[in-house]
């Protein structure tokens, strides 16, 4: 690579972030960008290794090696031709992937790995700078009409693709703005609404048409939209939040994450909110479920001056480094602490795991004021998953609070109304059924990808199977798709 000695020269560094007190007074992004110093040793840490399991880590098959030696030697452009031949939205990912890529690095065996989301996120924005973001579409067009419902990174994604391959593409979104989960389910604090317009400016010169305030299957017949298209994909994500029926679930004051999260990106883009307003201020706020939509409404509930904040797992807090159970390259379920956490408290006293909640109590009036809890514990199988839980005696207690918010997840797509209305098949996990090979529904011209089809996932396979759907549907059409394939670029994968 660039710089062969470069991983035992330099140790990895992230980028500064706007200070804590500072940063909590508004909702804009606090992480800064490297100086074109640091940016350099930062790529020349990329080992020149025999097997570069960061392509098998990202499930883009992003060329990490190359894009980084083309940053090493400031060849921008390169740098960009490499990262967007796999990746369409390396200004997204680069923001708020988990960067599994990272995980499966040959340098994190024994030091801390390539900062890789950092170097694509830099990549993006300087070729952004130097104007090589453009339109890709050709001018020779194909006749061909292909319908996307859904706006969020999978529906973007495959829209972007099947432009590029000549069709006319229209994408349908039943919200007011498009953007999906990345629009309304990501706060602005991580990704600020500005990096999505800049891209959605660039799909629309390519020829994309976006249309708004459209749900398909109310405010347009699916029958009638599948019939005037030459092929759809449905990409509407997973909607259905995994709910909390436990006594007292009908008090005021308890909400579905997303709910709340929604709420405020609108206050911050300036959008009028419908119905009741679902804010944290002044209040004792619980947030239950561990994962990254429970950082976000902690992050949130502390913009909004939320007089106190717990967050709650159920699981067993997970260890800080890998267990035999979780070899590399293999991405492990570890503590993460997140930036959100970080403004809240050091020492982490306010997030709990191994608690489970089993009613919410009211104040006699309809509101909430507290939750009954207990503490749990977890019998593990030999391969190191929780498979027994077992409540802990005499743990049982209320702790007090006025705001509970819900992220534990997501269950399945909405099936009333588009899917129900076309027939489509569901899996035994009431996603829609289709194989990761062809995503194709059972109704004719009709595919599928993204969280609907695979369920819950990350922003990084949303995009992929985004891509990948939309060569399978150019080849639907055409008979041979000049889409490019994960598979042809990047043959590690079936390798290993």
């Amino acid at each position: 690579m660039g710089k062969p000695t470069g991983f035992q020269e330099f140790n990895r560094e992230l980028p500064a972030k706007t200070p804590v007190a500072e940063r909590i007074k508004n909702y804009k992004e606090f992480v800064h960008l490297y100086t074109d110093e640091k940016l350099n040793q930062q790529s020349a840490r990329c080992m020149n290794c025999g097997i570069p399991f960061c392509h098998s880590g990202c499930p883009l098959g992003n060329i990490i090696p190359e894009f980084n030696d083309a940053v090493y030697r400031k060849n921008w452009e390169e740098a960009y031709n490499i990262l967007s031949s796999t990746n369409n939205f390396p200004e997204f990912t680069g923001r708020i992937c988990p960067a599994p890529c990272e995980s499966a690095c040959v340098l994190g065996i024994n030091k801390p790995a390539v900062a890789i989301e950092e170097i694509e996120k830099h990549i993006i924005e300087i070729a952004y700078k130097n104007k090589l973001v453009k339109p890709t579409a050709p001018l020779v067009k194909t006749g061909k009409k292909v319908a996307v419902v859904g706006s969020g990174p999978a529906g973007l994604a495959a829209a972007a693709q099947l432009v590029k391959a000549g069709h006319a593409v229209t994408v349908y979104e039943r919200d007011d703005r498009i953007g999906g989960l990345l629009r309304y389910g990501i706060p602005d604090f991580k990704l600020e609404k500005s990096v999505i317009d800049r891209r959605l400016e660039i799909m629309e010169k390519d020829g994309v048409e976006f249309k708004i305030n459209t749900n398909v299957g109310i405010d347009i017949s699916a029958d009638e939209l599948v019939r005037s298209n030459d092929a759809v994909i449905l990409a509407g994500g997973s909607t259905i939040p995994r709910n909390l029926n436990i006594p007292g679930r009908e008090l005021k004051g308890i909400h579905f994450a997303m709910d709340f999260l929604k709420q405020q990106n609108k206050r911050v883009s300036n959008i009028e909110v419908q119905g009741e307003d679902i804010v944290a201020t002044d209040k004792d706020v619980i947030v239950i479920g561990g994962g990254d939509t429970g950082s976000d409404c902690v992050g949130t509930s502390k913009r909004q001056g939320a007089k106190s904040i717990r967050q709650f797992e159920v699981m067993m807090r997970p260890p800080e480094q890998r267990t035999k159970h979780m070899p590399w390259p293999t991405y492990p379920m570890l503590l993460k602490t997140t930036s959100s956490h970080e403004e809240v408290d050091a020492d982490g006293h306010w997030r709990h795991w191994g608690i489970e909640t089993i009613e919410f109590l009211g104040d006699g009036q309809g509101n909430l004021r507290a939750l009954k809890v207990v503490d749990v514990s977890w019998e593990e199988d030999i391969n190191g998953r929780p498979v027994a839980k077992t409540v802990v005696h005499g743990s049982e207690r209320e702790i007090p609070c006025q705001r509970v918010f819900l992220a534990m997840g997501f269950l399945n797509p909405q099936y009333e109304g588009m899917l129900e209305s076309l027939g489509i098949e569901l899996d035994g996990r009431n996603n829609v059924r289709a194989t990761e090979k062809a995503y194709r529904t059972n109704v004719s011209k009709v595919f599928t990808a993204g969280d609907m089809r695979r369920g819950q996932s990350l922003v990084v396979w949303a995009i992929s199977e985004g891509r990948e759907a939309a060569r399978k549907v150019d080849e639907f059409l055409m008979g041979h798709s000049v889409l490019e394939s994960k598979d042809a670029v990047n043959q590690f994968d079936e390798v290993f």
